[in-house]
């Protein structure tokens, strides 16, 4: 059965973005790039809420005909056109070839989901993991701690009564300073 993971990058003090939705202190050099794309090309599918979906496709679909770009960003631009995205919005009308548009996280179509071959499926974006968290669907969590501190911003993690007991699974420590911190429920 295929996993759900929590994939997000994250300040020392727990922050995935600054406060105006900010994202440039992320350290994501050469060596993390390809380890994201060594990962994430055998992904079955990107979970993306709006923002995360619209962020992403504004720069990635073409981002390889940019020679300026770094290769590794030229070739996520592939793993991204080709992985298949489910954009979970309320207020999307159209999403672009490869994704398709969800109005609710339905804890039966995440299940037929996961029963499904293929990769396991990484959920991106603080809301939509806070929704899959409160449904009890993230199998697992990738968290990419930057040896950074923004003093505010939005925090992955925000006050919860939810309580997950999880098992360390991995660590690796990136020649920038990140460090990934791999968890299974």
């Amino acid at each position: 059965m295929r996993k759900v993971i929590l994939w997000m990058s994250i300040s020392l003090d727990g922050y995935f973005e600054g406060p105006d939705h900010e994202i440039g202190w992320h350290l994501v050099d050469e060596e993390l790039h390809a380890y994201f794309n060594a990962e994430l090309a055998g992904m079955g599918a990107f979970l993306e809420g709006r923002r995360s979906y619209e962020l992403m496709s504004a720069f990635w679909p073409t981002a390889d005909a940019d020679p300026t770009n770094p290769p590794t960003m030229r070739e996520f631009a592939g793993i991204w056109r080709t992985t298949p995205k489910i954009v979970y919005s309320r207020t999307l009308t159209h999403v672009d070839d490869n994704a398709t548009l969800v109005r609710d996280v339905d804890p039966d179509e995440v299940a037929a989901l996961k029963a499904r071959p293929g990769g396991d499926m990484v959920v991106g974006g603080a809301e939509l993991a806070a929704a899959f968290r409160r449904l009890g669907l993230v199998d697992e969590y990738r968290i990419f701690v930057h040896p950074v501190l923004i003093g505010r911003g939005n925090p992955l993690f925000p006050p919860s009564d939810i309580h997950d007991d999880l098992r360390l699974v991995e660590t690796r420590v990136f020649g920038n300073g990140v460090v990934m911190l791999r968890h299974q429920r």
